[in-house]
């Protein structure tokens, strides 16, 4: 028979209503045996007891429903974004609080690249910076004689030099939608999604699908998630190549590996063929690799002003956002991904982009019913009460951006949204009140990977300057510890599996430093994280 090993902690919180609480965890095979006190594997036999984690608290392991596995490779990149950020090495690098502070950081990191290297940057965000937006002049000053590009924090957009636009022939007789003209009808050098920034990226080499699916980028992941306490993560938005598959399946294959990765492959190609792929994937699918879910992209960025919003707008007089996926495209995909029993992962940031998609799963569920389909409105940035009970009535779950709330929360009041519809923005209490499955996400590298910080923002909801942004719209620790729990593994298929501390689930747990359930709400964010579990085996930082 397989060792049974006890772990012991100061305290476990389970997230299990039949055993809230507990000091021993029994774990055989991977999976939780028995939960309790010293004794509690007894019955099942000699026991090895491990007091390792004995000073520790544990709870479930976390599950980021909404990140990218670039979030450890994009280091490779400058950074020139506004906040402070830890890479995965644990390197603390301070964030660029003035354009000038941003210029003066790519011109040290050119200094340091090979000749002919073009320079590429990510991270930035001009809706920090009271001062004039970043265009192709200020990169000129830096260099002329090859390409700058400098990816925003949302990744919707970019700013390139002149160098790059004539490396694609971007000029004033461009039509392409999403590059951005000056009053002198010439390219600015901003580009917005993915139609107008994708040849410049092919050009530079900036390749998402290599930056995620490389075995050094895949560990990389890893270990960004180590450190937040993540054992289950998404990678929304994969290419997954055969070639990507089986570098995938080597990687997580490997007994050490720490994670468990969801990926969803973009929706790109017909509806008929993205079904296909997903199904065929799926049959790969191991215990550290779950596959078969598809990401659809619909509208951009609040922020970046390309997200589809409805009546009145933006405040600042911004035409209305972009379409990555236009309705009908949106509606088709839906369609065919219900009738095949495929999951839909669906990007929404603005409410009109929740509002379509919301309809297209509505005419699908009509023609093909299935009824745990359980697919997921991801960002959810806009959403009202009214379209969080129509999730509910749909079966839909919701990722809620909270993070959001702090990064960008005080200029959607003043810059895109105004304070209305900016104290209702990330509404997690509506969904949890519609009956609604929630999650929160942080969408790593937008912003990064930290599930206690995301509990933090939606239980706080409070801004940079410390505002509270829609008070009414606070959810309690406990829902947000669930949220990060329990409400992710549900989004992802996966809470009959892990999401809590319960008998016959997955052996995987956070390790931390203080009871985040004993703390006073503000300081959740602050709790420490020591470690993971994944599986049984303890991995500690």
């Amino acid at each position: 028979m397989s060792q049974i090993t006890v772990f012991e902690a100061q305290r476990i919180v389970t997230l299990d209503d039949t055993c809230p609480s507990a000091s021993h965890v029994a774990v055989r095979n991977g999976r939780i045996l028995a939960i309790g006190g010293p004794d509690c594997a007894d019955p099942w036999g000699s026991v090895q007891h491990d007091t390792q984690l004995a000073d520790t608290i544990l709870t479930p392991g976390f599950v980021e429903g909404h990140a990218h596995m670039m979030a450890g490779s994009i280091w490779r990149f400058a950074y020139a974004g506004y906040h402070d950020r830890i890479d995965p090495d644990g390197v603390l690098w301070h964030g660029r609080t003035t354009i000038e502070a941003v210029i003066s950081g790519l011109r040290d990191h050119l200094s340091v690249l090979p000749p002919q290297e073009p320079l590429v940057a990510w991270g930035f965000d001009p809706i920090f910076l009271p001062t004039e937006r970043l265009n192709r002049s200020h990169l000129d000053a830096i260099c002329t004689d090859r390409p700058i590009a400098v990816l925003f924090s949302n990744f919707h957009l970019m700013c390139v030099n002149s160098a790059a636009l004539a490396m694609v022939g971007y000029d004033a007789d461009t039509p392409l939608d999403g590059v951005v003209k000056g009053r002198d009808g010439l390219p600015t050098g901003e580009l917005q999604e993915m139609a107008a920034m994708y040849p410049i990226l092919r050009r530079l080499g900036v390749d998402f699908r290599t930056l995620s699916q490389s075995a050094s980028a895949i560990r990389s992941y890893a270990k960004v998630a180590q450190r937040a306490g993540v054992t289950t993560i998404t990678d929304l938005y994969s290419s997954l190549t055969d070639e990507d598959l089986d570098v995938m399946l080597d990687v997580t294959g490997d007994p050490d590996f720490p994670l468990r990765i969801v990926p969803a492959i973009g929706a790109a190609g017909s509806p008929a063929d993205v079904a296909d792929r997903a199904l065929a994937l799926r049959t790969h699918s191991t215990d550290k690799l779950r596959l078969g879910a598809v990401k659809l992209m619909t509208d951009g960025s609040i922020q970046g002003w390309t997200a589809r919003v409805l009546w009145p707008g933006y405040v600042e007089g911004q035409p209305n956002g972009l379409w990555n996926t236009s309705p009908a495209e949106i509606r088709a995909l839906a369609m065919e991904m219900q009738a095949r029993g495929v999951q839909m992962h669906i990007h929404v940031n603005g409410d009109e982009a929740a509002q379509v998609s919301i309809e297209a799963i509505s005419e699908a569920a009509k023609a093909h019913p299935w009824r745990d389909a359980r697919h997921v409105l991801q960002h959810c940035q806009m959403m009202t009460p009214a379209m969080f009970n129509r999730c509910a009535e749909l079966g839909i779950c919701t990722n809620v951006f909270a993070n959001h709330i702090w990064y960008f929360g005080d200029q959607h009041v003043s810059r895109t949204l105004g304070p209305d519809r900016a104290a209702r923005m990330d509404d997690c209490r509506s969904a949890l009140d519609a009956g609604v499955t929630l999650a929160i996400h942080s969408d790593a590298p937008v912003t990064p990977l930290g599930p206690l910080f995301t509990a933090w923002a939606a239980v706080n909801r409070q801004t940079m300057t410390g505002r509270v942004l829609g008070p009414n719209q606070c959810i309690t620790v406990p829902e947000a510890l669930a949220a990060i729990t329990l409400g992710a593994a549900r989004t992802l298929h996966l809470d009959h599996e892990i999401g809590s501390i319960s008998v016959g689930k997955r052996a995987d747990f956070a390790i931390l430093g203080q009871d985040p359930t004993k703390v006073a709400p503000e300081a959740l964010r602050d709790v420490p994280v020591l470690g993971t579990v994944s599986g049984g085996q303890v991995h500690l930082l």
